[in-house]
Formats: C-alpha cells, sequence, structure tokens
C-alpha cells in the first residue's frame, strides 16, 4: 500500500505530435496536464522526416513549465519522475553531448541499398533458415548507416547514437542512460535476453553503431540519475528528484491500459495504431519479427501494427475537414471532437466503401509496394462516408493483427483495452466493438502512456513494491462498450469476404504504380 496519500510521480510524454508533462498520484489519478504541440517533422528531402533535437527538448522544458502554472502542487511535493517518448526516432552526437544532425524519426523512409557486412557461411545460414530478408530489412533501415554512407564527416564524429529517450534522459540528468523497454528502433537489441546483442551477433555487422556509441539500459523501475541543476533550471523540475526508467510510449501505453497478463490486449488508437499483447516468454507474431520489452521487466509486447494509423484522422481532417476545422476555431475546441457527426451521419460498413489503410510502407506483413485502397465507391457516397471507412479500415487491420497474434500464440484474447487519441470518441469506440465482436474498455485516463511511465516511477521510488501491486491501484476500468449483434454481422462479413481479399489482389498494381511512377522507392 502506498506510504503517504501526498506523493505524485511526473510522468514525460514526447509523443509524436507534441509533448506533455502529467502529474498523478499514486492512486492512478491525473490532477494536472500541460500540453505542447509540436511538428512532427520536417522533410528536406522527399521521404525524408527529421527533427531539430534542441526543439524536443525546449518543448519539453515548456510543457513542464506550463504544468507548474496549472497547478498549486508544489513540485517539491513529486516523489519522482519518468519520461516515456515515440520510438525509433535517432540522434547523433558528438563527444561534448550537442547534436551533430537533426534526430532521424521513425517515420523517415530513407534508406541504404549496400549489402549487409556477414561473412559468406553465416549469409548462406541466414537464407536456409529464411531471416535472409530480415537481415537485409535491418541493413537497410539502420539509421546509422545512411549516416556513415551519405554523411561520412559526420559519422566519424559521433560519439553517442542515442533513441529521443535517451537523448531527454540525457539531457535531465547528464547520464547516457536509457531504459531496456525504450529500445526499439533499428539497433543491435537483443530483444530476447533484453539487452544489447552480443558481440558475436550478426547485427552488429549489419549497421555500423558500436558499443560505445550506444547507452547503458536498465529495466523499469530502475533509477537513470538525478535531475541536475542545469536541467532544474531548464523544467522547473527539483534538482536532485530520481529519474526512474520506464520504456517507450507505446510499452508505457499498454501497461497504463492495464495489460499486464497474457489474455488482455491493448489497442492503441494513436498516430500508430498497434495492437499489443503481453507475453511472459519470447514469441514472435509474424516470423523473424521480434516483441518488444514490455515495460514490466521479463515480459514481451507482440504488436501489430498500422504505421500511419490515427494520423490517417489528422489527415482528414487536413484535407476534406474544413468545415469541421472553422467550427473548432469558433467554439474553441478541437475539430476531430465534431468527426463524430459523421460517423452517426453513416451506417456501418459506409455502404460497402472499404479502406485498406496503407498510406504508407511498413505495414506489418506487407510488401514496400503497399499503398493506400478504398474500394467501393458509388454516387451515394459523401465525406461522412469517407471518414467512417477511415475508422473502420484501421479497426479491420487491428482485428487482423489480433487474429494474428491468437493463431500465433494459441491463446485466445478475452479482454481489450482501448486507449490514444481515438479512443476518446464514443463512436469510435463502438465500432470497434463492433468490428472485434467482443467487448472493449476504455482505461479511466486517456493518458495511459503518461500513467504507465508513472507507474515505473512509483515502483522506482517505493511506493509500491511491484508492477502488479502498481497495476492493481493506479489502473481503472472507465466506459465498457458492447458489440451490436446486426453491425457485428455486417461487418463480419465485409471484413472476411471484402477486406481480408483486398491486398493480394491488389499486390500487383500497387507494385505496378511503383515501377511507373518510383513512388515509394
Amino acid at each position: 500500500m502506498p506510504a503517504a496519500d501526498n506523493q505524485y510521480l511526473l510522468a514525460i510524454d514526447n509523443g509524436t505530435q507534441s509533448v506533455r508533462a502529467l502529474l498523478f498520484d499514486q492512486h492512478g489519478v491525473l490532477h494536472a496536464k500541460s500540453k505542447v504541440d509540436i511538428e512532427p517533422y520536417v522533410s528536406r528531402e522527399p521521404g525524408w522526416a527529421e527533427q531539430d533535437p534542441h526543439y524536443y527538448w525546449a518543448s519539453l522544458c515548456q510543457a513542464c513549465q506550463l504544468l507548474w502554472r496549472q497547478t498549486d502542487i508544489a513540485p517539491d511535493a513529486i516523489a519522482g519522475v519518468s519520461v516515456t517518448s515515440q520510438r525509433a526516432t535517432l540522434l547523433a552526437l558528438d563527444n561534448a553531448g550537442e547534436p551533430l544532425y537533426p534526430a532521424i524519426t521513425w517515420m523517415d523512409q530513407r534508406q541504404v541499398n549496400t549489402r549487409p557486412g556477414l561473412g559468406t557461411i553465416e549469409s548462406l545460414l541466414m537464407k536456409a533458415v529464411g531471416a535472409w530478408d530480415q537481415v537485409q530489412h535491418f541493413h537497410k533501415q539502420s539509421e546509422a548507416n545512411w549516416l556513415a554512407l551519405h554523411e561520412p564527416a559526420i559519422w566519424q564524429r559521433v560519439d553517442k547514437f542515442l533513441l529521443l529517450s535517451g537523448y531527454h534522459v540525457y539531457r535531465l540528468t547528464g547520464q547516457f542512460h536509457d531504459a531496456v523497454a525504450s529500445q526499439v528502433g533499428y539497433l543491435p537489441f537483443d530483444f530476447k535476453g533484453l539487452q544489447w546483442a552480443d558481440q558475436k551477433s550478426w547485427q552488429w555487422r549489419a549497421q555500423r553503431a558500436s558499443r560505445p556509441m550506444l547507452p547503458t539500459v536498465f529495466p523499469a523501475g530502475q533509477r537513470l540519475g538525478t535531475i541536475t541543476a542545469q536541467a532544474s533550471a531548464d523544467t522547473g523540475i527539483p534538482a536532485g528528484l530520481p529519474l526512474i526508467a520506464s520504456g517507450s510510449d507505446k510499452a508505457c501505453e499498454v501497461l497504463g491500459a492495464g495489460c499486464i497478463d497474457e489474455y488482455t490486449a491493448s489497442l492503441s488508437y494513436g498516430t500508430t495504431a498497434t495492437f499489443n499483447k503481453v507475453s511472459n516468454e519470447y514469441r514472435e507474431g509474424i516470423p523473424f519479427h521480434p516483441p518488444y520489452p514490455g515495460v514490466v521487466p521479463g515480459s514481451y509486447n507482440i504488436e501489430m501494427y498500422v504505421p500511419r494509423g490515427y494520423w490517417m484522422v489528422s489527415w482528414f481532417k487536413n484535407e476534406f475537414g474544413l468545415q469541421e476545422r472553422q467550427r473548432a476555431a469558433a467554439d474553441g475546441i478541437a475539430a476531430e471532437t465534431l468527426f463524430d457527426e459523421l460517423l452517426t451521419a453513416v451506417p456501418p460498413g459506409s455502404m460497402g466503401l472499404t479502406l485498406q489503410p496503407y498510406w504508407s510502407a511498413g505495414a506489418v506483413d506487407t510488401g514496400p509496394e503497399a499503398k493506400g485502397a478504398i474500394i467501393g465507391f458509388g454516387d451515394v457516397h459523401t465525406r461522412a462516408h469517407l471518414y467512417r471507412a477511415v475508422i473502420e479500415g484501421l479497426t479491420y487491420a487491428l482485428r487482423e493483427g489480433k487474429e494474428r497474434v491468437e493463431k500465433r500464440s494459441k491463446q485466445q484474447i478475452k479482454t481489450l483495452r482501448v486507449s490514444g487519441g481515438g479512443s476518446q470518441s464514443d463512436q469510435v469506440m463502438q465500432i470497434t466493438a463492433d468490428i472485434f465482436g467482443m467487448e472493449v474498455q476504455r482505461p479511466h485516463t486517456f493518458e495511459a502512456s503518461g500513467l504507465g511511465a508513472a507507474m515505473a516511477a512509483a515502483v522506482g521510488v517505493g511506493i509500491y513494491p511491484d508492477f502488479i501491486s502498481a497495476a492493481a491501484a493506479m489502473t481503472h476500468i472507465g466506459d465498457r462498450f458492447q458489440p451490436n449483434a446486426e453491425h457485428q454481422a455486417i461487418y463480419d462479413q465485409l471484413y472476411k469476404s471484402v477486406y481480408l481479399t483486398m491486398y493480394k489482389r491488389l499486390r500487383p498494381s500497387y507494385a505496378a504504380i511503383r515501377d511507373i511512377t518510383g513512388y515509394p522507392n
């Protein structure tokens, strides 16, 4: 049980579209929140997605300073801090800890066309076991390889190569440390052993980063360091406060949604839409696609994802939502809250309009040629039908991911928790229940990722002895949504007869589009 009733945990969440500072108590109640919207990326070349590392840090400082102005809770009432961030965004620093190059974000599409530096026998072995495609993918996507090849003068000066989470840890504590559960990216990490890969691993020969460039990693709940005087001056966080390891935003979101057993799964309707299932054993949802580290030490998250998931809501807002943007600006509300009106105006199934949400390459178990598609148009269809088709298509993709994981793990999901931006909509929650054909539950707070980080901090400072105790005390069920049997039947037929057949049938056309236009390259 908690030692006192006045202990607070500060969680800082640097997502793709905002940085949020969140103040939770030891019961999981959110007492204060600040949010600083950020530009997800800038693009100097087609397919590039970069951001200034100083911009990330300045936004974090601004979010913290805003928080103190929005609450009567004094900073010295905080027991501990934890940072969670977007995954697979990498930064190169020199020996003075200064960035040498813009952060290469997870949305960046550049790659190298060289071959991995594996020996002949090792290459033949990888081909024999069916892992060669994954080796090549790892090599081509490695940001270290791209920098070494295209910016050799910069690469020669690289002293540290960090994920965004590790950069924030360094700025807050002066230590090159990071959390085990934040290590998601094209780095030589042993996902089964939950540590940096053994020096004999092929991963070191497939990319250019060396072990001294990488941070020391710690399990969630352990100290990464303490807030320095300079970081305190920048953020207002008290100097000397412990910074506790947690994990990536998705890993924290799974924990914050209360998914700590193998029969409870997490849907995240964020910029990347994901399905995650916790496992206490190393299991690959798709062969040679490793599960990611869970926040609870020793656990794994088996994940299926749609890279540009609920980013598609922003895409729709920008391209088709002028009316809602204007109304929202006049009323001082978020435009997304008005889109529920579009959902209610259209029947389940969008009168046959069906969307495949591959708006960018990288969806699990697709080829690099994959593109988005919408089929079934007729003269009855409006932008409201299009918006509902977006939501339904994303949910179909996540249902497909759930079924893949269940087949591989031979375990059926019994409970489904939904978090992320899309979960704030009752209409989206009901569509989810109808498409999945099961009850879906919404956590008591929308800020599930921040809550997961706060739980790690609570364990790290001794408020709770372990994550099981922290989850029991800090996660709670909010609203529940039951499937509508009539709607479920419509969705089930469209999913099986239309959606599941789309990629296989359209794949030759996608490949032809790529060959003719060069996009995506």
